[in-house]
């Protein structure tokens, strides 16, 4: 397959060779709106960490805190599709203290709301599981079922962008 299909390297030959359908007949971002037809309107960081705060609060209420969520645009999506998470510790007197960070690329701000919940997921699911193994896509899909067509959809959506830009303006 091109290297066009980057996003989509990890998938069967048969699904990349649709997706390269589509790209060739000029009918990927009517796909892609026809399947999402509005981007979210959760423009700031502060409207950011409300929400993932509230599927945190939904979901892992007894999970470490959030020190800080925000869009950053200095994240490139190839190596970081789905934000980034990070953990620092410190000793402050005599006890440990943890910051946990979720950062998600600016490239999302006007993505659908189904792709920015599926990516704070994704990293929600890091301050419990810190490696990608079979329990972290589980609690991927206990806080959305529809976790692995999102992920899908959203590296379609990464194509579109790459190709064509944004179809959300």
């Amino acid at each position: 397959m091109p290297e066009v299909l980057k996003y989509l390297s990890g998938y069967a030959t048969e699904i990349q060779t649709q997706v390269q359908t589509l790209i060739e007949q000029d009918r990927l971002a009517p796909f892609l709106l026809n399947k999402y037809p509005r981007p979210h309107n959760i423009s700031n960081d502060k409207a950011l960490r409300s929400y993932a705060m509230a599927i945190k609060n939904r979901h892992l209420k007894k999970s470490a805190p959030l020190n800080q969520v925000r869009y950053d645009g200095k994240i490139h999506v190839i190596n970081n599709a789905l934000g980034l998470h990070s953990y620092t510790s410190r000793v402050q007197g005599s006890k440990l203290k943890s910051k946990n960070n979720i950062r998600i690329s600016a490239s999302f701000k006007k993505s659908p709301e189904e792709f920015l919940n599926m990516i704070v997921v994704h990293e929600l699911a890091h301050l419990k599981e810190k490696q990608h193994t079979k329990a972290f896509y589980q609690l991927c899909l206990h806080m959305l079922p529809d976790y692995h067509q999102l992920e899908f959809d959203m590296r379609v959506y990464l194509t579109q962008l790459e190709l064509a830009g944004d179809i959300y303006i």
